[in-house]
């Protein structure tokens, strides 16, 4: 499928219309209706309190095209659960006789951190059904607080100076319960987007999508460049394109040319204090280059 065919399939589902009120250039819109767009099938979804959350069902309106609920910060993947199993109890009892797929999001504080107990168990205990994480980098909802996913170095409300920790690698996590499908994906690349959430959707069991979400209110970026400083992520591999499929890893996109971490960096005023230390570049170029070697190794990528 090329940009095109996808974009004609996006319009033409709409299942999140617009009206919400995200922020201008927020990708949150684009990662849910080309994720949503990638089946055929009904689709139940369940969404965690997040900036998601509030701008598309902001009572009594909704932006939500789907069955959609709103469940609490810490269990958006054990509410999906109960409704899958519901699903399936009545599916054999005959009260219902449609395929329906489940899908479960949150951003990356209901994700990494509030959430990621329920999602564990539910992932364990092996339920069909999506998850995504929109990874924005803080708790955006309530104010840009710092998350377990908000890069070294970066500002945050609760981080002035800038946070002092590497973030947190959800997806290997993710990847660590044993689960049929775990993939990385960036808004800059619909079509991959697109191709992983089908794969995701067509999986039996539990998937997790995690996706690069650059905030330009966290950021603090112009609003209009939204998807070139998510382009820069995976250029610099600080968000590298790949996916985990029945135990095995494949790079989906390796850059033609090294760009540094600094020119990623520079992009976004949150960084502006580790930007005037050499040393403290040099140590997020490291992390990365030895994350990358790892992630070639594991995928026996050439």
């Amino acid at each position: 499928m090329d940009y095109k065919q996808l974009s004609k399939k996006i319009n033409t589902k709409k299942v999140l219309k617009s009206g919400h009120s995200t922020c201008p250039g927020c990708p949150i819109g684009i990662i849910f209706r080309t994720i949503l767009s990638a089946t055929d099938e009904d689709v139940v979804c369940c969404g965690a309190t997040s900036c998601a959350e509030v701008t598309t069902s902001i009572y009594p309106y909704t932006s939500w095209n789907v069955p959609w609920m709103h469940s609490v910060f810490a269990n958006a993947a054990a509410t999906i659960s109960g409704v899958e199993q519901a699903y399936l109890a009545r599916k054999q009892k005959g009260n219902i006789k449609k395929k329906i797929k489940f899908l479960a999001f949150g951003g990356d504080g209901g994700s990494y951190d509030i959430g990621l107990q329920s999602l564990s168990g539910a992932l364990e205990r092996g339920h069909d059904f999506v998850y995504v994480c929109y990874a924005n980098e803080a708790y955006q909802n309530t104010g840009s607080q710092r998350s377990s996913n908000t890069p070294y170095g970066a500002y945050s409300t609760t981080t002035p100076a800038g946070k002092k920790e590497f973030a947190k690698n959800f997806t290997e996590i993710a990847i660590a319960h044993n689960i049929p499908y775990v993939a990385n994906a960036n808004p800059y690349d619909l079509v991959d987007l697109y191709n992983k959430a089908k794969k995701a959707f067509e999986t039996k069991g539990p998937a997790v999508i995690n996706v690069f979400a650059a905030c330009p209110t966290n950021m603090k970026a112009p609003s209009n460049q939204t998807i070139n400083i998510s382009k820069l992520a995976t250029e610099t591999n600080f968000w590298p394109l790949y996916e985990y499929e029945n135990g095995r890893y494949k790079i989906n996109y390796k850059p033609s040319k090294k760009i540094k971490i600094e020119e990623f960096l520079k992009t976004q005023t949150k960084f502006k204090q580790i930007l005037k230390s050499k040393e403290d570049i040099k140590k997020i170029q490291t992390k990365i280059d030895n994350q990358w070697k790892k992630l070639n190794k594991k995928s026996n990528f050439t």
